[in-house]
C-alpha cells in the first residue's frame, strides 16, 4: 500500500486498515489473539524499543516493552498483539539482507524460499520481549514500523543523526516521512523554547539539507515529496506542550517556513517550473502528485512576501486550468495581507459566486487565515450576502474554521474567544446542534496560560448565563467549565 493511502486511512479508519492488514499477513491464531486484546480493551499501546549491536557476535538486538494506560473500568491491561514490520539499513543506506533471528531462546529462519528478506514482521505479544538478529556485519540503523504496520505510539532510541539518515535513505516511504516529521516536531519544540526565552531563532542546517535531498530526488514519488516537505501543524505542536503557547508556535512555524523558502528558493522555483501544465485536468496519480508538489512549492515561495514571488503565485492563479491549482494559489496569496490578497479573493468570488460548494470553501479559506487580526475580517464576512448563519455548512466553514487558526482564535486580547462566544449565542437560537458543536472549541481552555484561561472561561460563563440557552449547548459548555 502506498504511503498516501496509509496516511489517509490513518485519519479515516486506522482500526479497519489494521485488521485488514493483519488478516492478510497472519494466521487465525494471530487474528483471534489480536481481536481478543485490541477490541476488548480501550487505549493505544505505547511501545518502547531499545537497540544494541554486538560487534563480536555480529548480532543486533531489539528489546520491546509495551504498556497501555488504565482507563475507566479497565485498570489493568493485557499485552496486545503488535505486528512490527522492520528493516535494517547499513552504513550506505541500503537494506541489509535478513535471514535468521533468536526469539524465545530459539534460532528462527526468516528467509523466504531460502533467500534473505529485507523487511520482516515481528510479532510482539508480551509486555517485554527481545528479538536478536544474527549475521549482521555492521551496526545498522533500524527502520521500525514500516508501512505503519500497527496503530501504536512508538518511542525508540533513534538519535537525530539516525533520523536524518532514515530521512535520506529509508526505502520505506512511510518511515522516511515519519523520520522527517519527528525531526520537525523536535526542532519546532526546541525553537519554541528559544522563542519563549527571547533567544535568536536558528534553523538547523541538517534539517534544511534533509529536505533539500528529498526535494531534489527525481526518483521519489512527487506526492511523497509534497508530504515530506510539509511541516507539522501548529495544533499538533501545541498538543505536545505542557502549556500551549499559540503565539510562540505560530512564530516558530512561520520562521521555519520562511527560512526553508529562502534557503531552498532556487529548488522551489525549479519545482514550480518543472511541474507546470497547460493540459486539461486529469484525475490520476501522476497528475495529482505533480499538482500537489507544485502547489506546496508556490505556498513556500509566497510566504517570503517578495513582489517577484507574489507575482509568481498570482500568475499561477490566473493561468490555472483547474480548481485544485487555482484554489491552491489563492490560498498561498491569502496568507499575505494587502491589496493583492483583497483583489484575488474578490476575483475568485466573482467567478464562482453561483457555486455553493466553492463559495463555502472560499469562506473557510479566509476564516482559517493566519493574517494578523483576522477576527475583524471574519466578523465582516458574517454579514456577507452569500453567508447564511442558518445554514450549518456555512456556519462550520466560517466560524468553525476560524477556530482552526490558533494564533487568531487564541489571540491574547481575547477577541477570538469573544467572537466565538457571540456566535454561539446567536446560532443557539437558530440551530442548537450546530451551536453545541461550535462551542466545543472551548473544551480545552485549561491547556493555555492563565490569561487565556480567564478570557475563555469568561465567555463560557457568559454563554451559560444566557436566557433560553438550549440543553445541547448547556451540556457542552458546562462540561467544558467543569473539566
Amino acid at each position: 500500500m502506498q504511503m498516501m493511502q496509509i496516511l489517509l486511512i490513518s485519519y479515516y479508519g486506522m482500526d479497519l486498515l489494521f485488521f485488514c492488514w493483519i488478516s492478510t499477513c497472519f494466521n487465525s491464531y494471530d487474528l483471534e489473539y489480536c481481536e481478543s486484546c485490541r477490541y476488548s480493551q480501550a487505549g493505544t499501546p505505547v511501545v518502547k524499543v531499545a537497540s544494541s549491536y554486538n560487534a563480536d557476535a555480529h548480532t543486533f538486538s531489539l528489546k520491546f516493552s509495551q504498556e497501555v494506560s488504565p482507563t475507566p473500568g479497565q485498570p489493568v491491561k493485557e499485552p496486545m498483539f503488535i505486528p512490527v514490520a522492520l528493516g535494517l539499513l547499513d552504513s550506505s543506506g541500503k537494506d541489509m539482507p535478513l535471514s535468521s533471528l533468536y526469539h524465545d531462546g530459539k534460532l528462527q529462519s526468516i528467509a523466504s524460499n531460502n533467500q534473505p528478506v529485507y523487511t520482516t514482521i515481528l510479532r510482539v505479544t508480551k509486555k517485554e520481549e527481545e528479538f536478536v538478529f544474527s549475521d549482521i556485519p555492521e551496526q545498522p540503523v533500524p527502520s521500525l514500523l514500516r508501512g505503519y504496520s500497527a496503530p501504536i505510539r512508538l518511542q525508540s532510541d533513534l538519535s537525530d543523526s539516525d533520523l536524518f539518515f532514515l530521512l535520506a535513505h529509508d526505502s520505506d516511504e512511510f518511515n522516511r516521512w515519519e523520520a522527517g516529521q519527528v525531526l520537525a516536531r523536535k526542532l519546532m519544540l526546541s525553537l519554541v523554547a528559544d522563542f519563549q526565552q527571547k533567544k535568536p531563532l536558528i534553523l538547523n542546517p541538517n534539517f534544511v539539507h534533509g529536505l533539500r535531498s528529498i526535494l531534489c530526488n527525481a526518483s521519489l514519488d512527487k506526492e511523497f515529496i509534497a508530504q515530506a516537505i510539509t511541516l507539522p501543524g501548529e495544533g499538533e505542536i501545541m498538543d505536545m506542550m505542557e502549556v500551549a503557547d499559540p503565539d510562540a508556535v505560530h512564530a516558530v512555524r512561520s520562521f521555519i517556513r520562511k527560512q526553508l523558502a529562502s534557503e531552498l528558493k532556487a529548488e522551489f522555483m525549479s519545482t514550480v517550473e518543472n511541474n507546470k501544465s497547460t493540459e486539461q485536468y486529469v484525475f490520476n496519480h501522476p497528475s495529482m502528485a505533480r499538482r500537489a508538489l507544485k502547489n506546496i512549492a508556490v505556498a513556500y515561495l509566497a510566504s517570503l512576501e517578495e513582489q517577484e514571488l507574489i507575482e509568481l503565485a498570482l500568475h499561477e492563479y490566473k493561468t490555472a486550468t483547474n480548481m485544485t491549482d487555482q484554489f491552491a494559489s489563492l490560498a498561498a496569496l491569502a496568507q499575505n495581507p494587502g491589496k493583492t490578497r483583497d483583489e484575488v479573493l474578490a476575483d475568485f468570488y466573482a467567478k464562482w459566486q453561483h457555486d455553493y460548494l466553492v463559495v463555502t470553501k472560499w469562506f473557510a479559506l479566509q476564516a482559517s487565515s493566519n493574517i494578523p487580526g483576522n477576527v475583524e475580517n471574519v466578523r465582516k464576512l458574517v454579514n456577507h450576502p452569500a453567508f447564511d448563519l442558518r445554514n450549518p455548512n456555512k456556519a462550520y466553514s466560517l466560524i468553525g474554521r476560524f477556530c482552526a487558526s490558533p494564533v487568531n482564535f487564541h489571540a491574547k486580547d481575547g477577541s477570538g474567544y469573544q467572537f466565538l462566544g457571540d456566535m454561539v449565542v446567536q446560532i443557539d437560537k437558530i440551530n442548537p446542534q450546530v451551536a453545541s458543536r461550535i462551542v466545543s472549541a472551548f473544551s480545552r481552555w485549561r491547556r493555555y496560560d492563565e490569561t487565556r484561561q480567564k478570557l475563555a472561561k469568561a465567555q463560557l460563563e457568559m454563554i451559560m448565563s444566557t436566557n433560553g440557552l438550549s440543553e445541547n449547548v448547556f451540556e457542552i459548555a458546562s462540561k467544558s467549565l467543569a473539566a
